[in-house]
């Protein structure tokens, strides 16, 4: 019995042999050395202030805060895709480095809960806590945070008045850095306490030269009008573009053309919004009620159509100005009812009626 307790108990794992542990640390070292998948979006996103594109300001600013200067609170606002997020976070891996970043950045998103028990402890702790330590690498490290709040204009007004408070407070050891898309829904009292930048709109040039670089670093077959088609069905938003580039790439394997553009951004063909404006001038209900269930059965968005028959509209020669106005008020009218939830068959229908007799006005 002694002898039985004394033993060694019986392992049900089967021994590691010398070879299988080889084996297993083989494996394991060609795991790590794998590279792992990143959307391009992430891999091409800035890395220091200077690759930012076509935000001469914004960087100028920056640019003399990693030279020494002190940073002011910051409020970036514009369309989306065009590098506020990038950028801010750009010169924070600038001026921390990359041991310190995480210790010195706190950034929070839309998808976070930011209510304003968050910003009474969370964003209030994280700005009380003071800062010290140096980077490795000797340079010179400013003696402050930064407290990012992305898509601030979702934040509610309590939670924006509660952070007055604290940015005043904390103005020795901590900066804010407020990103929205519009700066009308920032409360007065913060957008006083904030050096305002807006992010201009990326021009087309400077967009296709950066999706040709990535295109070139990846070995993508695109022709200089397939770029600039990407670039226009994008409408300024570079992140959009690039997305849609990895997209096609994925998709064809091969060289990209202007259908499979389409086809991946959604936009409704030419030929398609040529159809329905001949439904509509032909005066006969029967056919436009036809065209308008053709385009649904498609699989098109009814706000896409609306987005592209402005600019058609806006840029028709044979209606007058008076016929413009009245078919952009109906467009108004049924792009507010479509994000409300209206029935998109029912708005198209109505849409397209307003275009006939308007357009039927001139026979």
């Amino acid at each position: 019995m002694q002898a039985f307790l004394k033993g060694t108990s019986i392992s049900t794992k089967p021994p590691l042999s010398k070879d299988r542990g080889v084996a297993a640390t083989a494996g394991s070292s060609g795991e790590n050395k794998k590279a792992k998948p990143v959307p391009w979006v992430e891999k091409y996103r800035p890395k220091c202030v200077d690759e930012v594109a076509f935000q001469e300001e914004v960087v100028a600013v920056l640019k003399k805060s990693l030279e020494g200067a002190d940073l002011p609170n910051l409020l970036f606002y514009g369309p989306p895709g065009t590098g506020k997020t990038s950028t801010i976070l750009a010169a924070a891996r600038e001026l921390f480095g990359p041991e310190l970043f995480r210790l010195r950045v706190l950034e929070l998103n839309a998808s976070d809960e930011r209510g304003i028990q968050v910003v009474r402890e969370k964003v209030k702790n994280f700005a009380q806590l003071t800062v010290s330590g140096s980077r490795s690498d000797g340079k010179p490290c400013p003696p402050f945070k930064i407290v990012i709040l992305d898509e601030a204009d979702s934040m509610t007004s309590a939670a924006q008045a509660a952070l007055r408070r604290t940015m005043e407070k904390e103005s020795k050891t901590t900066r804010f850095c407020l990103i929205c898309n519009y700066v009308s829904r920032i409360i007065e009292p913060l957008t006083s306490r904030c050096s305002k930048f807006r992010f201009k709109p990326l021009s087309d040039k400077i967009q296709q030269q950066r999706l040709l670089d990535i295109a070139e670093k990846e070995n993508v077959k695109i022709s200089s009008e397939g770029i600039a088609y990407l670039v226009k069905v994008s409408e300024g938003d570079l992140r959009k573009a690039i997305t849609f580039l990895q997209s096609a790439t994925r998709l064809t394997g091969g060289k990209i053309i202007e259908k499979v553009i389409t086809d991946i951004a959604g936009v409704i063909p030419a030929e398609t919004i040529d159809g329905v404006f001949a439904a509509c001038q032909s005066g006969s209900f029967d056919k436009l009620e036809a065209v308008v269930k053709d385009l649904i059965d498609e699989g098109h968005a009814a706000t896409q159509l609306v987005n592209q028959l402005h600019d058609v509209i806006v840029e028709n020669d044979d209606l007058s100005d008076k016929q413009k106005s009245i078919i952009t008020e109906k467009l108004a009218e049924v792009d507010k009812c479509l994000a409300d939830g209206a029935d998109e068959h029912l708005q198209l229908i109505s849409l397209c009626a307003t275009i006939m007799q308007q357009l039927t006005q001139n026979c």
